[in-house]
């Protein structure tokens, strides 16, 4: 008898702490599932029974009902979108392009976007609208253009981006055309006119050192000439004014002595008007006789 009222207690005490282990596991269940909390840079979207609450929940810490509510957590922070992307120039060429979307999703537009598009909006909502702004753009560029005006297709590219999924609630932080690429047959025509202009430039250089040493050339010939012509006419001034001292200085008796003490003692044999000096000498010889 006393052994088995020992295990009837034994056995009441074992299922009422059991009972009270199950109410207070039970009890932190609630309490957990009351408690939310909200990730820096996201706010949590709240559904009752399934259905979407109009407002999104900042970060930090909430309450919620227990098992009716459940919050879902939308990150707010840039994310990067980039994808390949086709289209066709003005001029009928067919464009390849890697493009990089840095986006995010508005705190406000948070429950709307969960609500009306879900959580693949990359694909419902930027990929076909980077694809069309790609399209509608390109077309108004050559594919010339397209390479020389990059950064400003990129900026009209994303000014229409931004204007059609800003009414979704995405905002467009940055938009990068990462790569362009054409067909083959454009590329090789790029590169036969890159190398005809680099040609033209280099020939177009040569002329123009050559046009550069022949002026050279010429200028040093006129200053060679202009010196030279200088120099002529300072000898010519200098000589005229040797002539016009000497011219100054003669005399007749200074001509007469200069005449005899060249003499050289032979006398003429023919007396003519070409020799008047030494007619002069021979007849004054023979006064003085």
């Amino acid at each position: 008898m006393s052994k088995e009222k020992v295990i009837d207690i034994s056995t009441r005490k074992t299922g009422k702490i059991v009972g009270i282990c199950a109410a207070a596991v039970a009890a932190i269940i609630v309490v957990v599932s009351s408690v939310s909390i909200v990730p820096a840079g996201c706010t949590g979207v709240v559904t009752t029974f399934g259905k979407v609450s109009d407002t999104a929940l900042n970060e930090g810490l909430h309450l919620k009902v227990p098992f009716a509510q459940r919050v879902t957590t939308v990150s707010n922070k840039i994310q990067v979108y980039q994808a390949d992307a086709d289209a066709v120039s003005k001029d009928l060429q067919t464009v390849n392009s890697t493009i990089a979307v840095n986006f995010r999703i508005k705190s406000a537009s948070s429950a709307s976007i969960f609500k009306n598009i879900g959580s693949d909006y990359e694909n419902v909502i930027l990929m076909p609208t980077v694809q069309e702004c790609m399209k509608s753009v390109c077309a108004k560029y050559t594919a010339e253009q397209l390479i020389t005006d990059r950064a400003q297709v990129g900026e009209e590219i994303k000014a229409q981006l931004v204007s059609k999924v800003d009414e979704y609630g995405i905002e467009i932080e940055k938009f990068n055309i990462v790569n362009f690429d054409f067909s083959s047959e454009f590329n090789e025509a790029i590169e036969a006119k890159q190398v005809a202009e680099q040609n033209l430039l280099k020939t177009k250089t040569e002329q123009e050192q050559a046009i550069v040493v022949a002026e050279a050339e010429a200028k040093k010939k006129v200053i060679a000439a202009d010196a030279e012509a200088t120099s002529i006419k300072t000898k010519a001034e200098a000589q005229a004014e040797a002539n016009k001292t000497i011219s100054e200085s003669l005399s007749n008796e200074l001509i007469k002595y200069q005449t005899i003490d060249k003499w050289d003692g032979v006398l003429p044999k023919v007396a003519n008007d070409a020799n008047p000096l030494l007619s002069l000498d021979l007849d004054e010889q023979k006064t003085a006789e």
